[in-house]
């Protein structure tokens, strides 16, 4: 990735990241029970035994869909999507440690995922917020056109990574 694109989108990168630590804090901080504890795993279980190639291929197709719908629904689905990112990896880890009680092999066992996962969701997420980010620039008048072609140029590059 360019120096220029990253440089460029730091705002949207930044975003993103509180997006999903937002989701990652309030998924941690939420469960408290036993019971609710309970529940959660038994959803694990059953999220578990329908692991297969297409349902995990679907399941990232769907993540590319909402970050691209990020801009037809000005941010909106981004947001959700990674807020709940961010939620559902801390109930994980949450319902893992009530079982294992050992959060440094918890987080060995999450680290693998989490360099190229997380960072991959983060510029998901700062492509999904792009274009209404432009928008906004250019309704408050910072830029003279809406979308140029370095914009759509970004947007896809992010998009694509």
């Amino acid at each position: 990735m360019s120096q220029t694109i990253l440089r460029s989108n730091l705002k949207l990168y930044i975003i993103s990241s509180i997006v999903y630590i937002s989701g990652f804090t309030l998924g941690f901080a939420q469960l408290g029970s036993t019971k609710d504890l309970q529940v959660f795993r038994e959803l694990s279980v059953i999220a578990i035994l329908k692991i297969n190639f297409l349902n995990i291929l679907k399941n990232n197709i769907l993540m590319i869909i909402y970050e691209l719908l990020g801009a037809m629904t000005f941010g909106s689905s981004t947001l959700i999507n990674l807020f709940l990112n961010g939620y559902v990896l801390a109930i994980y880890i949450k319902i893992s440690y009530y079982y294992i009680h050992d959060y440094p092999n918890i987080i060995l066992l999450v680290l693998p995922h989490g360099i190229f996962e997380i960072p991959a969701i983060i510029i998901a997420g700062a492509a999904g917020f792009k274009i209404p980010y432009e928008i906004i620039r250019y309704l408050t008048g910072k830029k003279e056109q809406i979308l140029t072609k370095e914009d759509i140029k970004e947007y896809l590059t992010l998009a694509l990574i």
